[in-house]
């Protein structure tokens, strides 16, 4: 008799090569995303991953599993035959259920399951690629616990969830022994792309003509390909992160994505709307402070007409279009001196590379001011005093109640602060770079510094730091985290070719920060998809799809001359309404599609147990007060959802809303107080997507139904949020 399993409470497995383990964006990805998924399943989800001895004891709270669970039992059969585990709870906020298995307790088994994956699978594996052999091993021990388990839990369907090409390798193993699991397979980045991307081509325009085979053996990387391939053809559903991702995994991994599940995050709302800008304030001074060291003895600018950009991320030159960023700031420095402007741009590049040390300037320019700072404050306390004890002396005398100004500094006082002054004497130009690099020469973003002659110049109005290393409050220069210096910037500039997501411009917005994009990135595809007017709400987006690089780099310049020239008080209401945005980028919101491609999931493995007549459930609502855009339909053609998020379609696998409620306990996690809700409306776009993916980055779109914000109304708007704004916010 075949098993009937539970699919109205079934059981989810996510597996991730960065759960307890930060490696890279997927660690945020999953940890983030993990309140709203417990809030669904509760002690019915855990996360599978690999055991690194490193992060795991100080992120995993072992436990033991409760005797006689199908888990208990599955975990204790593979244990009697040699395989380490750590099982427990992760650390974080929701605390869900971790299973790291320590693959070095299987690496015996190494050569038996290559050997197996060959003849199985037909995929090669070399000797020598030791991520790859690592990736072997965790992929057939997970396949190994899901058979494992699912021979013992018959009464509840099994939901595996795979992120990326490491873990992924389980999937065409579960398929190939037909263990009773429905898969999923998101990636966050095709190999191919990414590789094709780091070098001089012309990625988006070609990806039709890519012969995907011989690239991939090219660039070494062709097992590696085999292993990502095979888990995309093997899933019940293949997903991206972004339309732009969609359109790449259709064309080199020969598949087309079932369902887009977008990035989100965590998003923490103040109580009261001045908030964040306060913290911008304190953020601000802490880099000003850096600011006065770094360019000690030509420390000519006025830190109230400073505007700070930043780009961030891992050192991928033209993936990440620093390229681009340098060209533009050259640029936007001709046409400030060009206007004579006072304004002054300070643009930090925070990009991890190979690295001696600090150089000397910039630790001695910290220094010197540090010591001036300490002198100051020891003299001021001093002329207080002096002041302090003349007053109290006071008898009634006309004339005696101010002391002499010459006599509030004595001449020890006044030789300490010459001493101090003089050491801030100095004959060489600001450092465009704060370490000493490994090999200065060779540096692409150095040697585009240089090409552009952006050497922190007196006469400069855009100055550069390069800060090759990633921020943390111990940092001698700059001590501040990541988040705090996000926070004290004015704008980020992200204008990638290959992003696809972009964690960094949506951390930005979620922050209050407006910060600039591409259209080749996730989110600013998924920004421009959504948004009416998105430039209003500080989320600026390059062309780089439809016009050439010269082109773009001057839309670029002319976005960066236009915040610039913003005052003051402009400036304050863009980052109102830019922090506006967060709601779009919570989990609340975008976890709803990962519950949808769960059912998807289950209605393809068990289409039996679904009956298409269930009632409707119509207590959810997609997005929150806040949006004003009108209804969408309940079902648009090709690839769009009924909440316009990503691609996952109700009709498609006859899904109701009622299936991705998972048993209607996804009310709860949209519960939110009336009161969080701001009245003022962001206007969403109303639209319709042709059924090319190519769609989606092209720009092809009908025209809006909803109504366009006029000026008037965000002058209204402006002026109705200020109203909230504390005194004394930062710009």
């Amino acid at each position: 008799m075949a098993v009937v399993r539970d699919v109205h409470q079934p059981l989810l497995f996510e597996v991730a090569w960065e759960v307890a383990n930060k490696v890279g964006g997927i660690y945020t990805v999953i940890k983030t995303k993990v309140p709203v998924t417990v809030k669904e399943f509760g002690d019915r989800f855990t996360l599978i991953g690999p055991l690194s001895y490193k992060s795991a004891p100080v992120e995993v709270e072992a436990e033991e599993p409760e005797p006689g669970t199908p888990l208990a039992e599955s975990l204790q059969a593979m244990k009697d035959r040699g395989v380490k585990y750590l099982y427990g709870r992760w650390l974080i906020e929701g605390a869900p259920r971790v299973l790291l298995f320590d693959t070095g307790s299987a690496h015996d088994r190494l050569d038996e399951w290559k050997a197996d994956l060959w003849n199985i699978a037909g995929i090669p594996t070399p000797p020598n690629d030791h991520e790859t052999n690592e990736t072997i091993l965790f992929g057939y021990l997970t396949a190994w616990f899901l058979g494992e388990f699912t021979s013992r839990c018959l009464d509840k369907a099994v939901i595996a969830h795979f992120h990326e090409w490491q873990a992924g390798l389980a999937i065409p193993l579960c398929r190939k022994r037909k263990i009773d699991v429905t898969t999923i397979f998101t990636t966050h980045a095709t190999l191919l792309g990414r590789y094709l991307c780091a070098g001089s081509v012309d990625f988006y325009n070609n990806l039709q003509y890519f012969d995907v085979d011989h690239e991939a053996g090219k660039r070494g990387i062709y097992h590696r390909y085999c292993i990502e391939r095979s888990a995309t053809h093997c899933a019940d559903v293949f997903t991206t992160v972004s339309h732009i991702t969609a359109f790449e995994s259709e064309h080199l991994l020969k598949r087309k994505p079932d369902g887009v599940l977008p990035n989100g995050l965590n998003v923490v709302k103040f109580a009261a709307m001045h908030e964040f800008q306060n913290l911008h304030v304190k953020a601000k001074e802490k880099i000003n402070d850096f600011i006065r060291g770094h360019f000690y003895g030509h420390f000519d600018f006025d830190l109230d007409n400073t505007i700070y950009l930043f780009t961030a991320g891992r050192y991928e030159f033209r993936n990440k279009g620093v390229d681009m960023f340098i060209e533009s700031l050259a640029r936007l420095n001709h046409r400030l001196k060009t206007m004579g402007s006072k304004m002054t741009v300070v643009a930090f590049i925070i990009m991890p590379a190979a690295t001696n040390s600090y150089t000397v300037e910039a630790l001695k320019g910290q220094a010197v001011t540090g010591q001036l700072k300490d002198v100051v404050s020891q003299i001021t306390e001093r002329i207080g005093q002096r002041i302090f004890e003349h007053a109290s002396r006071y008898n009634g005398t006309h004339g005696t109640e101010v002391p002499n100004p010459e006599d509030l500094m004595s001449k020890e006082d006044k030789v300490l602060l010459k001493r101090r002054v003089f050491a801030l004497k100095r004959t060489t130009l600001p450092p465009v770079v704060t370490h000493n690099m490994a090999d200065d020469a060779a540096d692409p973003i150095l040697n585009q510094i240089r090409r552009v002659q952006l050497f922190n110049r007196t006469s400069d109005r855009v100055k550069v730091i390069f800060h090759p290393e990633f921020l943390n409050s111990n940092n001698p220069i700059l001590g501040l985290d990541y988040e705090e210096f996000v926070r004290g910037c004015h704008m980020g500039v992200f204008p990638s070719y290959y992003e696809p997501f972009g964690y960094t411009p949506a951390e930005c917005t979620v922050m209050g920060i407006p910060n600039i994009t591409t259209n080749l990135s996730g989110f600013g595809c998924f920004m421009e998809d959504l948004l009416e007017s998105p430039e209003d709400y500080g989320c600026y987006i390059v062309d780089r799809r439809n016009q050439g690089v010269d082109e773009s780099v001057e839309q670029l310049t002319n976005q960066l001359l236009g915040f610039t020239m913003k005052s003051r008080r402009q400036r304050i209401n863009q980052r109102n309404r830019t922090e506006r945005l967060s709601e779009l980028l919570d989990w609340k919101s975008l976890g709803v599609e990962y519950a949808k491609a769960r059912q998807l999931a289950l209605r393809r493995a068990y289409p039996d147990s679904f009956d298409d007549d269930e009632p409707e459930f119509t207590g959810v609502q997609r997005v929150g007060a806040p949006l004003s855009a009108p209804g969408s339909p309940r079902f648009r053609s090709g690839m769009m959802t009924p909440g316009d998020y990503a691609t996952l379609t109700e009709e498609m696998e006859h899904l109701s809303t009622t299936d991705y409620m998972g048993g209607k306990s996804w009310q709860g996690i949209n519960d939110v107080d009336d009161e969080s809700h701001y009245g003022f409306p962001v206007v969403m776009k109303g639209r319709t997507r042709s059924d090319s993916l190519g769609s989606a980055i092209s720009g092809r779109q009908t025209p809006s139904g909803s109504r366009k914000l006029t000026e008037k109304d965000l002058d209204a708007a402006d002026a109705a949020l200020s109203s909230h704004s504390a005194n004394g916010n930062g710009h």
